[in-house]
């Protein structure tokens, strides 16, 4: 199984995941031609997609959802209420390319087995993913407020994770948005901070080779060498020393990861 965070931040998201078998994009938040471009810059086609995983409705998530899956035929996947909220958004989709992935349930393709669980996020009904294929594990967690023992249960002991690392609590406060945004932001259904994300890091990581994709970077309120020095230092502070069995790895908003085996 090898993944790549194709794009991460507030303006637009998108995370491919491939086996032998099988590719998937979870969301697809940028435009379809910029879709395309993501692709060709890991070498794939996007035409030759599986299936298309949805997490929540917000617009850095769905931009291009209805452009790509009528272009190219595929199926696209979400909830029952995600479905309802993102309806009138994405324009027409066949009915034959729309699937029902419900909340907690797991879905199989082939050897690959993809696990929904939630997160406490402003939308419909949100949802992130794990992908499991031969005792590997793949966790995409993002767009959420806080990290409850529920999801901490549901995430543990992943070999790679994409996790949220947003802002710097301290940028946000002293930073331009207008009080109420930023009191979205702080609360649990907005995102987490860099430190809050480092400290649920510390409590689902093993003693293995695990690495970290520091995600949803906020392009106001952090920075990449922000967010790695202060995930690291909570981490140590937790007695989890990055750099030793923990890799840390940055994202982009618009420049692919390399596409790496888990």
């Amino acid at each position: 199984m090898k993944f790549s965070v194709l794009a991460s931040g507030s303006s637009g998201n998108a995370i491919y995941v491939e086996n032998e078998e099988h590719s998937f994009l979870v969301d697809v938040g940028l435009s379809g031609k910029k879709m395309e471009q993501l692709f060709s810059e890991i070498d794939r086609d996007i035409k030759k997609l599986s299936g298309i995983f949805i997490t929540h409705e917000h617009s850095d998530h769905i931009k291009g959802l209805g452009v790509v899956a009528r272009k190219h035929g595929i199926p696209i996947y979400a909830n029952e209420k995600t479905w309802l909220a993102m309806d009138h958004l994405i324009g027409n989709v066949p009915v034959e390319q729309r699937f029902q992935f419900d909340m907690e349930a797991v879905k199989s393709f082939g050897s690959m087995d993809i696990q929904s669980f939630a997160v406490s996020h402003d939308a419909a009904d949100p949802m992130f993913y794990i992908f499991h294929e031969n005792g590997r594990k793949l966790v995409l967690i993002t767009d959420t407020g806080y990290v409850s023992d529920r999801m901490k249960g549901h995430i543990k002991g992943a070999d790679s994770f994409v996790f949220e690392s947003n802002h710097d609590v301290s940028m946000l406060q002293m930073g331009r948005y207008p009080w109420s945004i930023k009191r979205r932001i702080l609360s649990d259904v907005g995102h987490v901070s860099n430190e809050d994300a480092a400290v649920a890091m510390s409590e689902v990581v093993d003693i293995k080779n695990t690495h970290i994709y520091l995600s949803h970077l906020s392009k106001d309120n952090n920075m990449k060498d922000l967010a790695r020095m202060s995930v690291a230092q909570t981490l140590e502070s937790c007695g989890v020393v990055a750099g030793e069995y923990v890799h840390l790895h940055d994202t982009d908003a618009n420049i692919p990861t390399e596409l790496v085996s888990v």
